[in-house]
């Protein structure tokens, strides 16, 4: 299934929040990607619609296992990406970067290749 990159963005900014602090809200999302609040009011609007996350009646923030999927396969992708570029000698910060570009258009099988390669790391 193929998703905006938007999209991926925020499902991923919610699973790194969700591990660091454990309950999110909307607020912490604008924070993590520097989006207005009403920004990400809308896209929160939009992946519930979309059966991606449940929002708490305290306004928190939950991955369902639709949402999940997705924001763990970005993540990953995100991870490997930039330890590999890294790894190659580009800076930290540019690595991760280039990492986020990358990591919405790479197929799954090319990424797939890479991780044998490079073997899971």
């Amino acid at each position: 299934m193929k998703i905006q990159e938007s999209a991926e963005d925020y499902l991923e900014a919610i699973l790194i929040l969700k591990n660091e602090k454990g309950l999110v809200h909307s607020i912490d999302v604008a924070r993590q990607l520097n989006y207005s609040k009403p920004s990400v009011s809308r896209a929160v609007k939009l992946l519930r619609e979309d059966g991606m996350l449940t929002v708490s009646a305290d306004g928190s923030l939950e991955l369902t296992g639709k949402g999940l999927e997705i924001a763990e396969r970005i993540y990953e992708r995100h991870r490997l990406l930039t330890l590999w570029f890294t790894e190659l000698g580009v800076s930290e910060a540019q690595a991760a970067q280039d990492a986020c570009r990358v990591e919405h258009d790479i197929s799954a099988e090319t990424f797939q290749r890479l991780k044998e390669h490079f073997g899971e790391q």
